[in-house]
């Protein structure tokens, strides 16, 4: 079974070890999205605002998707990160916004995230 992993120019560098996703083929496919902030393609640029970051982040997540020949009504889950309740309505929001009906299987966590600008990360699994 043949692993690829998608790391689209449009994108932030990668960290060390680390890729923007991996898909996996066989029968099917399955794509794994690491988790997203809200860097521009520099790497180092991010928005202070909780809205511009989450637009970043769905654009990354489009970005992934269509390297691997796959568009977002394929996200078969998501899980995202906030850096505190207080954004929790912007998130549906956004997710409303790109998703339309669409109903991933979805799961919220509030923590402290790893950098203190970052509002929000998301990951994501899509399959065909």
């Amino acid at each position: 079974m043949p692993v690829i992993k998608h790391n689209p120019s449009e994108l932030f560098p990668q960290y060390r070890c680390y890729s923007h996703a991996t898909e996996i083929r066989g029968d099917s496919r399955l794509l794994i999205i690491s988790g997203l902030n809200g860097y521009l393609k520099d790497g180092q640029t991010m928005p202070e605002s909780f809205e511009d970051q989450a637009e970043i982040i769905w654009t990354h997540i489009q970005s992934i998707l269509r390297s691997a020949n796959m568009e977002l009504h394929h996200l078969v889950s998501l899980r995202t990160y906030l850096a505190g309740p207080e954004y929790d309505e912007a998130n549906v929001k956004m997710r409303v916004k790109f998703l339309g009906t669409h109903e991933p299987a979805s799961t919220v966590i509030c923590c402290q995230l790893l950098d203190p600008r970052w509002k929000l990360e998301v990951e994501a699994m899509a399959a065909t």
